[in-house]
């Protein structure tokens, strides 16, 4: 699995939020979606990478700017991880 941190501008509020969570989960396969207008961020965590430019694509046609895409692996934290490793 993926973890995407992707930077977003333009978003205000709650709504503005919604509008990019709504967005990426019709265009993609993802596990979880959540954005915070605050940190100015939307952060993906998805089964298989997703191409930079298709994701800014869509986060552009919602009606913000992507303007960065930072990937890193995601491994589920569950009860039990700790006791894998």
């Amino acid at each position: 699995m993926v973890k995407l941190i992707v930077g977003v501008e333009g978003m205000a509020c709650g709504m503005c939020e919604a509008h990019i969570n709504e967005a990426v989960r019709n265009a993609f396969p993802v596990k979880k979606v959540s954005s915070s207008h605050t940190k100015k961020q939307t952060v993906i965590i998805a089964e298989s990478d997703i191409e930079e430019e298709k994701l800014k694509d869509v986060i552009a046609k919602s009606g913000y700017h992507a303007v960065s895409v930072n990937r890193e692996p995601y491994e589920k934290k569950g009860l039990f991880a700790a006791l894998r490793g």
